[in-house]
C-alpha cells in the first residue's frame, strides 16, 4: 500500500509526520490520510513534493502498489530488508528457494 510505503521510508530518515509536512509543505492531516489508507488516491503533485524529500522518485515511491499483483506486500519487503541488513545474499535466498521446492517435491511424492 502506499502509504506503508511512505510511512517505511518516513521512519527510516527518522522524520516525524510533522517534519514531513513541514518539509513537503503538505498538511499533517493529509501525510496521516495517505499512510492510513485513508486518503486512496492522492494528487501526483502531493506525492512528488512527500518523494522529494524522502529522497526517491515518483515512481519508486509508488512502485510498492505494483507489487500488490505479484502478491508481495510490505512485510514481505520488510523481511527481506531485515534478512540483507544481518547479511543474507541472493545466493543464500536462491538455495533457501531450492531447498523449499525440493521439501515440496518430497511431500508430494510421500
Amino acid at each position: 500500500m502506499l502509504g506503508d510505503q511512505i510511512k517505511m521510508l518516513r521512519i527510516q530518515k527518522g522524520l516525524s509526520i510533522n517534519e514531513l509536512a513541514s518539509l513537503a509543505n503538505v498538511s499533517k492531516s493529509y501525510i496521516s490520510y495517505i499512510e492510513r489508507g485513508i486518503q486512496k488516491e492522492p494528487s501526483p503533485h502531493i506525492l512528488a513534493k512527500i518523494a522529494k524529500v524522502l529522497n526517491t522518485t515518483l515512481e519508486e515511491l509508488t512502485m510498492n502498489d505494483a507489487f500488490k499483483n505479484k502478491r508481495i506486500d510490505y512485510e514481505w519487503i520488510t523481511l527481506l530488508e531485515e534478512g540483507i541488513q544481518h547479511g543474507l545474499k541472493k545466493e543464500d535466498l536462491r538455495l533457501l528457494i531450492d531447498f523449499v521446492k525440493y521439501k515440496q517435491k518430497k511431500l508430494e511424492r510421500q
